[in-house]
C-alpha cells in the first residue's frame, strides 16, 4: 500500500495559514513604524493631575501606552500594575 497524499483542503488550509501569518508579521512590521514615540513625562504628568479630567478614550490610550512600554520592557511590571490601576481608577463609570 502506498504511502497517502496530504488532500487538497489540506494544502489550501495550510496556504492560507501562512498568508495570515504574512500579513499578520507585514501589519506588526508597519505599525512598529508609524507609531509615535511614548513620553514618559507626558504619562507621569497625566497621572500625577488628578484635577485634570479626561475622557475615557484618553484613558484608554494612556493605557495602551503604558501596555506598550511594558512590552518593550521600557517600565518594571510594578510600573506597569501601579499605572494601569490609577488609569482604572480615574475611568468615568456611568
Amino acid at each position: 500500500m502506498g504511502v497517502q497524499r496530504t488532500s487538497f483542503g489540506k494544502l489550501q488550509r495550510d496556504r492560507a495559514k501562512k498568508a495570515k501569518a504574512a500579513a499578520k508579521r507585514e501589519r506588526r512590521m508597519s505599525a512598529g513604524e508609524e507609531t509615535e514615540a511614548i513620553d514618559n513625562e507626558q504619562i507621569d504628568a497625566l497621572l500625577g493631575d488628578d484635577d485634570k479630567e479626561l475622557s475615557a478614550a484618553e484613558l484608554l490610550e494612556l493605557i495602551e501606552k503604558i501596555h506598550k512600554q511594558f512590552e518593550d520592557e521600557d517600565i518594571t511590571f510594578e510600573e506597569f500594575e501601579e499605572r494601569k490601576l490609577e488609569l482604572f481608577a480615574r475611568l468615568p463609570i456611568d
